[in-house]
């Protein structure tokens, strides 16, 4: 196996001598014992989130239950100056969560109630530890949803996707988190909690619901979200266009929105990662495809069905070879199931890691950019497998590899650095729902200004002014931004090994 050093994402800090014992135990004073996780074997599986290539071990994991659980972990935080990061499921994939230089992890997975239910004025209330999926199956006998629906729909939590503003599959037409939030209670870095906008639709003032959505818990730990809640659909025409190649699928894409229509879902799945969800669920997707579309349209059922033909004939004047239709309610679950568990079933390829991208293009230049993934897995030699949000132009390659081989892993890497880099070339950005995290730090300035950045940190600065809340994310060390340390960068979207 190869031994060469692997680049770290994690910014080096300085080790700290902590009186860990007497943190313990102050923490234990406030969530009871049986709220504590101090072990090795406990730590280690919070050191890192999705993205396994950054890791970093917490001091101590700490599971409130209520806001004033958190207010008490706060202040101990602050009086001991001990950093501290909220973590909802981990299923984020930029490194958002990782406890950089330690500290006091704050799980809100054990924050799981639904308080309440409002059809009336279409909201809820949530704890940040509630299920995505949970909150939909409880909305289900009133005949609503919550549109938001992540890949991790299964998994991830509210607050997380409060956190990176996580859009998924059904988002083309029903926007992303930040549209679906109306308030936010927050406990500030210091330990004081606010409560920003609330059950009316639009609050005056400063669109602070809109600010935190997406800062990556660097402003604040989410305790309570106001959450818009949709009414279900009368009626579903679910398509599945099959095509010899990605080029014509992409293409097809182009032509539904630029004929005006909106669909639910457009979703991309090429022949690598059909072969995994074939292989998993006996779908009967065709394995000789070169890629396949996931076309949705929902809505009143009056004229719905004509909207699903143009659609069809759309994809077949793109030359897909045939389009199939859910004839079915339980066909359509059945097609979500698979393109929803899709990362699930990667292990199937024969591979024991792998690292899912988040760039987002302008629609009209996904040929572009899927041609320049292909190349780019040539030119590495590494398995790309392509699935994704294909009507909002936010591609997910996957990239596979063996993360204990060093060599594998700096290959991974690079390929990832040229397709984002590829991404702003194109016109686009380097994510669309994963966020910054620790991974895309170096990216930073080359999206904005030193200005641009320098207003970010103020921003941050307002909420978060000791910055020792979920340090060392979002906003990088170098490239002029006045953060506390600075560490070594080799190339934008790589941290320097350290």
């Amino acid at each position: 196996m190869n031994t060469t050093a692997t680049p770290s994402f994690v910014p080096y800090v300085p080790t700290i001598d902590r009186d860990t014992a007497k943190l313990v135990a102050r923490m234990k004073t406030v969530v009871g014992a049986e709220n504590v996780l101090t072990s090795k074997a406990d730590l280690a599986t919070y050191e890192c989130d999705g993205f396994t290539i950054a890791k970093s071990k917490p001091d101590v994991v700490v599971f409130p239950r209520t806001t004033q659980d958190i207010v008490g972990i706060v202040k101990i935080c602050n009086e001991l100056d001990i950093p501290f990061i909220a973590r909802g499921a981990g299923t984020s994939l930029a490194g958002g969560c990782v406890p950089v230089g330690g500290g006091v992890m704050i799980a809100l997975a054990r924050m799981k109630t639904i308080h309440e239910i409002n059809v009336r004025d279409r909201y809820a209330v949530v704890d940040p530890g509630v299920v995505n999926v949970w909150l939909t199956n409880a909305l289900k006998p009133h005949g609503y949803h919550y549109a938001p629906d992540p890949s991790s729909q299964g998994a991830c939590t509210i607050g997380g996707n409060v956190a990176t503003n996580s859009g998924g599959p059904h988002t083309l037409k029903y926007g992303v988190t930040v549209n679906h939030i109306l308030g936010i209670e927050l406990v500030l870095p210091d330990g004081n909690v606010v409560t920003v906008g609330g059950p009316t639709e639009d609050a005056p003032g400063y669109d602070l619901v809109g600010t935190i959505v997406g800062s990556e818990g660097t402003f604040g730990i989410v305790s309570k979200v106001w959450v818009r809640i949709t009414r279900n659909p009368e009626a579903y025409r679910t398509l599945l266009g099959i095509f010899a190649n990605i080029d014509d699928a992409t293409n097809a894409i182009s032509g539904i929105i630029g004929a005006g229509i909106v669909p639910a879902a457009l979703e991309l799945l090429d022949q690598t990662i059909l072969k995994a969800v074939e292989a998993a669920f006996k779908f009967g997707f065709p394995l000789d495809a070169g890629a396949v579309l996931i076309m949705e349209v929902d809505g009143m059922s009056e004229g719905l069905q004509e909207e699903a033909d143009r659609i069809e004939a759309i994809a077949l004047a793109n030359n897909a070879r045939e389009v199939r239709k859910a004839n079915s309610e339980n066909d359509r679950l059945a097609l979500w199931k698979a393109r929803k568990q899709a990362f699930g079933t990667i292990g199937r390829l024969g591979y024991p890691s792998y690292c899912t991208q988040d760039g987002v293009v302008p629609r009209t230049k996904l040929p572009q950019i899927m041609k320049f993934i292909l190349n780019v897995a040539d030119k590495y030699q590494i398995a790309i497998a392509n699935v994704f949000h294909a009507g909002d132009g936010n591609i997910h390659p996957i990239l596979m590899f063996d993360e204990r081989d060093p060599a594998q892993v700096k290959k991974v890497l690079d390929a990832s650095h040229d397709i984002l880099t590829e991404c702003i070339r194109l016109g686009g950005s380097v994510t669309g729902e994963h966020g910054i995290g620790v991974e895309k730090l170096d990216f930073m300035p080359v999206l904005f200004t030193k200005d641009d950045l320098n207003f970010m940190v103020r921003l941050r600065t307002a909420f978060n002014p000791r910055n020792n809340c979920s340090p060392y994310k979002m906003l990088p060390t170098a490239g002029g931004c006045a953060e506390p340390a600075s560490i070594g960068v080799s190339k934008p979207g790589r941290r320097a090994a350290v």
